[in-house]
């Protein structure tokens, strides 16, 4: 919808006096939101004051975004389509709708991205001494060193597949780079012409070095360097074109609980089903002839409109290796070591740490260590009797699985509630799941209706008589890599009431797991087996429109009330319609959401009291805040879920409060305050839903809000041994004196 649209639709308003807040035009189509928030990820990449290799980081960034939109989103409106679903959305577009904005939407920025890399980024990495090279750049000896290493080590691995009346035209798998091979027309009336196409293997980097004598780093595609040899794959035939062109399925999946009976054998089938989900986007090299994305559409069931022309190397994900390369620092961010919190410098164990006081951790700026020092000190004290954890992303690398190995080893009580469910992520937590289960742990899988989001650890230890139990909670995954690259909230306690609601949690999650019918708990029951926590899918919207609500009401013209929500995405409507009565009514409402935002900020008399920013930088902003003043008394949230239907409907979440007056400063303080007056990474939302990046006032200092959080963490916390070796430490918590940046 565009601007004016709104200002019609308010002008109408005007007349009647009443603002229909169900009305479509308030809200924006998430979609389109989301593809808002790649199009920030691309000015990342577009910014020419961003280091060069973080600029390319930011390109792999928005093409890994666009094919999981594409495989999730693009695959389940299509499946709707097929369904004939004839719904519309909050916003009132239908499928069909949003599927072309969809297809006309990223075309436009798929052009911008590649006129990026072509004029801008491709460029500057030469400056940097990094070149991609056209075999007709190399020299003879160069091109006969390339010659042997593809009949030596790419030939073997390669295998032609033709298409003809033997051969039906073959299965291309999701993401998999091939060549298409178009040959001379068969001289023969009505002749279909004739196609191969060899996969471009990915056993094989796809960056190969040349020149290796050279100053700098130089490199060719390995399709070109296929695609010089491609005639010794066909003998005897005459190849008019080779073109290059990856094919992206659909991937999404949908159980139901009278189809499973095994949760884990069901995702099982399901990831060796994924190879043959439908096709829903192509992408190609210029140059195919007609009559061939004809075909190519038909036999992948294809609409035209989802059919893209990429003028450059396809799928920039790979280039992503250069990063890695020894050059010059200063064409990457300067690096940052996160630092250990100054409570958990002294010689004291963990547990006597947090019995007197809550720790707040702010990742990436608080290491994540300190979490694997929890961690690892239960698995390995005597007085441990028992270790509870809900494990969600676990990752390929697991410091996090080896301590509850161990703890399990060592006899103790270990209960690990996977989520199977965790897409793209499958895999790794059904191999993890296995180890664990071998280490005798006590594995329990999500529901089969309901993801397990919520991150959660419980700890009970024996001290004297009693038996005494230590939580772990965090916006933020178990995942010793992501925890380095993603902001996330975290709080360690002892606090009597916490122990008892994660312990309820886990009551929940692993003494009813069987139960399928269709209500988890009744509201009152599961309200009485909670002190403390909001718990989807049944109390967190309810109570955060009761928090709303409660802000509204006690907002006056002289002390008007304050809400600021951190969040990823906010799309639930009846949030986002509370928040709207709430602007009405004179509540200050400041939204940081990093990615989808379904309402429109700025309209008069609606929204004009709601402030909406988005924030991309170096960290991934991941941690979820909600502040509410409560007329000067106020109240501090922090958990898993992001404001969306799924989230409040379909998954396990937890909020919780943070309670403690030191740490509840610090999150105003220091967190939102400084992501609010960020105005050198931050983009304002405007009512029509595009965004524009803020910008220092006259005489106001530029403030980057992750680079002064880093500078909090840098004077408030203790130097430590790099990153990667302090999460796999096992044993007594060291920090050194000299340590890194």
């Amino acid at each position: 919808m565009k601007l004016s649209d709104i200002k019609d639709f308010m002008s109408e308003t005007v007349k009647t006096e009443k603002i229909d807040l169900d009305s479509p035009a308030l809200f924006v189509n998430r979609e389109l939101s989301w593809l808002q928030f790649n199009r920030r990820v691309l000015e990342e990449a577009q910014d020419e004051t961003t280091p060069i290799l973080e600029r390319l980081k930011f390109a792999s960034i928005f093409t890994s975004n666009l094919d999981e939109f594409f495989m999730v989103r693009v695959g389940t409106l299509f499946r709707a389509l097929e369904a004939d679903l004839n719904e519309r959305d909050a916003s009132g577009r239908t499928i069909r709708q949003q599927l072309d904005e969809i297809a006309a939407g990223v075309s436009n920025l798929v052009a911008e991205q590649y006129d990026c890399l072509q004029n801008k980024i491709f460029p500057a990495l030469r400056e940097a001494g990094i070149s991609i090279h056209k075999l007709d750049d190399l020299n003879e000896q160069e091109n006969e060193i390339l010659d042997k290493y593809f009949i030596d080590q790419v030939f073997p691995i390669l295998t032609p597949l033709a298409i003809d009346a033997g051969h039906p035209f073959p299965f291309l798998s999701n993401l998999r780079l091939n060549l298409m091979i178009v040959f001379k027309e068969i001289a023969i009336a009505n002749a279909p012409q004739p196609h191969a196409f060899v996969e471009v293997p990915s056993v094989l980097p796809r960056l190969t070095p040349v020149r290796l004598n050279s100053q700098g780093f130089h490199f060719v595609l390995l399709e070109d360097l296929i695609r010089k040899h491609i005639k010794i794959l066909f003998p005897g035939m005459e190849i008019k074109n080779t073109v290059a062109m990856q094919v992206t399925r659909n991937y999404d999946y949908d159980f139901t609980d009278i189809e499973v009976l095994d949760l884990l054998k069901s995702v099982e089938t399901e990831l060796k089903n994924r190879s043959h989900k439908v096709a829903v986007r192509l992408e190609i090299e210029p140059g195919a002839p007609k009559k061939t994305l004809k075909m190519l559409e038909e036999q992948l069931g294809l609409e035209s409109g989802f059919i893209y022309e990429i003028p450059g190397p396809i799928n920039v994900r790979d280039l992503l290796p250069i990063r890695e390369l020894p050059i010059n620092p200063n064409y990457k961010e300067i690096p940052f070591n996160p630092r250990i919190p100054k409570p958990f410098t002294t010689d004291r164990d963990i547990f006597s740490i947090i019995r007197d006081e809550d720790i707040l951790l702010h990742h990436p700026y608080d290491s994540f260590a300190v979490v694997m020092d929890f961690l690892n000190t239960a698995a390995d004290d005597p007085d441990v009797l028992a270790i509870k954890q809900t494990l969600y992303r676990i990752g390929n690398d697991s410091p996090v699985v080896s301590a509850l190995c161990r703890a399990a080893e060592n006899g103790k009580q270990v209960t690990a509630v996977v989520e199977l469910k965790a897409r793209f992520d499958e895999e790794y937590n059904i191999d993890w799941t296995r180890q664990m289960e071998r280490s005798g742990v006590n594995v329990v899988f999500g529901f089969v209706r309901w993801k397990v989001h919520c991150k959660a650890t419980l700890v009970v230890r024996r001290e004297g008589r009693t038996l005494k139990r230590y939580v772990h909670l965090s916006s933020g995954n178990y995942n010793t890599f992501t925890a380095r690259l993603y902001t996330d909230v975290g709080l360690l306690t002892s606090n009597p009431d916490f122990g008892h609601d994660v312990s309820s949690l886990f009551n929940v999650l692993t003494g009813f797991n069987s139960w399928v019918s269709g209500e988890i708990f009744a509201v009152d029951i599961l309200k009485a087996m909670f002190k403390k926590f909001m718990l989807s899918p049944v109390t967190c919207r309810d109570t955060i429109l009761h928090l709303i609500e409660r802000e509204t009401k006690k907002s006056t013209q002289k002390d008007p009330g304050h809400i600021i929500f951190k969040l990823n995405s906010l799309v639930d409507t009846a949030i986002i319609t509370k928040l709207y009565e709430a602007s009405q009514a004179g509540v200050q409402i400041d939204l940081i959401i990093r990615g989808i935002c379904c309402l429109r900020p700025g309209i008069p008399g609606l929204s004009d009291n709601i402030r909406v920013i988005s924030i991309l930088d170096r960290f991934l902003e991941h941690s979820r805040i909600m502040f509410f003043l409560n007329s000067g008394n106020p109240e501090i949230y922090s958990g898993s879920p992001d404001f969306m239907p799924r989230n409040f409907d379909s998954r396990v979440e937890i909020i919780y409060p943070i309670e403690n007056p030191a740490l509840k400063n610090r999150i105003l303080n220091e967190i939102l305050v400084t992501y609010m007056n960020d105005n050198v990474k931050a983009r304002l939302m405007q009512p029509d839903g595009t965004y524009l990046r803020v910008k220092p006032g006259d005489n106001q200092a530029p403030l980057r809000s992750q680079s002064v959080l880093i500078a909090i963490a840098r004077s408030g916390g203790i130097k430590s041994r790099p990153y990667e070796e302090m999460v796999k430490q096992v044993g007594s918590r060291k920090v050194s004196k000299k340590g890194k940046t």
